[in-house]
């Protein structure tokens, strides 16, 4: 049998996303079989003695604490970018200048400006692909509900609602990156709203014409500093004993209404400060023929309703997506019917399909690359716009 072929992954952050890719790569190619399998060649961090630790942990087989060197490696074919949103331009533009091939996490950039050069430079580059990780796109539940929408099972769609509520960021919680906005570039909006925005956009098809009746708001002002908590991930409650304070400058919680191309009207919103709500990701789709919702936190159901059947008999019904038998997506490579998988497995499936669409096949669903990620990019632009001037925004002005 010929030998497979293989890509060598570089992975720029080794934090929360660092842990997720890492496990990805690992996992892939043990339970898909693709046509060329991920190689952890580098892993890629600022502090040099907790990244040699991350690599021996994980499986990486070098560890360095200069991405640039990296990134110019003529032996990386992959680089993965999984840091802040303020250094995404930056790494993914070099790396597409260096030949390599770009993953990057969600949202694209900090900043619409940013966003946009990087869809540039992809557009310039030789042949190298680009994927962005919207990893709930690989929710096998929101990629049925992708398919029966293009199957036309919904028909003409009317009302879309997606929500992203969690509440872990509490007054107690300290000054995280994630509460930057020269770092993060936005807060609920960019971190929580743009991943309801691209499973919109993905289910349904149709891409946001208008948003309107938007409305940032952000609560805690000013929030604890702690050495070293800038850089920092969510860890547990993250209670802060110091006493220096400085402001926190994105939005705490963000909602806002739109138009979609088809003709449907939509309405979203996200918050990290819905209490009780620990992972609270939702999508409805309802249209003139049937419905679907998806709940994160019941990460196995689709949730559907068929219009077409004789009144007596209509109702919502729980649809296990687990079965390979049934067709369902990526459970061929998982276990039995309603053994269910968890958070990790999207990021799995992705890195999965990514190692498909280097191979020359098709993903088993959409993958977004740079220029997808740009539409949603555009959305948060235009969310921002509405709630400064409190005025409708359509999308033909964000360019």
């Amino acid at each position: 049998m010929a030998e497979q072929k293989q890509i060598n992954v570089a992975l720029i952050g080794s934090k929360f996303m660092g842990r997720a890719h890492s496990n990805a790569y690992l996992k892939a190619p043990r339970f898909f079989d693709l046509p060329v399998e991920p190689v952890m060649h580098t892993i890629a961090a600022r502090n040099r003695e907790e990244v040699e630790r991350f690599a021996k942990r994980w499986g990486w087989i070098n560890a360095s604490d200069d991405w640039k060197k990296v990134v110019a490696d003529e032996a990386i074919d992959l680089v993965d970018i999984g840091v802040p949103n303020h250094m995404h331009r930056e790494m993914a533009i070099a790396a597409l200048e260096a030949g390599r091939h770009v993953a990057c996490e969600k949202p694209l950039a900090d900043t619409l400006d940013s966003a946009r050069e990087m869809v540039a430079a992809a557009k310039k580059a030789s042949g190298q692909k680009t994927f962005v990780w919207y990893n709930y796109r690989r929710c096998p539940a929101l990629t049925l509900a992708h398919q029966l929408v293009k199957q036309g099972k919904l028909g003409r769609i009317y009302h879309v609602r997606g929500f992203y509520l969690q509440d872990w960021a509490g007054p107690d919680v300290p000054l995280l990156w994630r509460f930057q906005g020269d770092v993060a570039g936005s807060g609920s909006l960019g971190d929580l709203c743009a991943h309801s925005i691209d499973a919109a956009r993905f289910v349904t098809g149709e891409e946001i014409t208008e948003v309107s009746g938007a409305v940032m708001e952000t609560f805690i002002k000013e929030r604890k500093v702690i050495a070293g908590s800038a850089g920092g991930e969510i860890s547990g409650s993250g209670a802060a004993t110091a006493e220096q304070t400085a402001p926190s400058t994105v939005d705490d919680s963000s909602l806002f209404l739109a138009r979609f191309s088809g003709g449907a009207v939509a309405s979203f919103e996200a918050t990290r400060l819905s209490t009780g709500d620990k992972n609270g990701n939702r999508i409805e789709v309802h249209g003139e023929k049937g419905a679907v919702r998806f709940d994160f936190e019941r990460m196995a159901e689709l949730q559907w309703y068929d219009a077409t059947i004789e009144p007596a008999v209509q109702g919502w019904t729980t649809i296990n997506v687990s079965n390979a038998g049934a067709g369902h997506p990526y459970a061929e490579a998982w276990w039995p019917t309603a053994h269910t998988i968890g958070y990790e497995h999207g990021f799995i499936n992705q890195a999965a399909d990514i190692c498909r669409a280097l191979g020359g096949e098709q993903p088993v669903a959409p993958l977004p690359d740079f220029e997808d990620a740009y539409q949603t990019q555009r959305v948060l632009a235009a969310v921002v716009e509405s709630a400064k001037n409190r005025c409708p925004v359509s999308l033909d002005q964000i360019k």
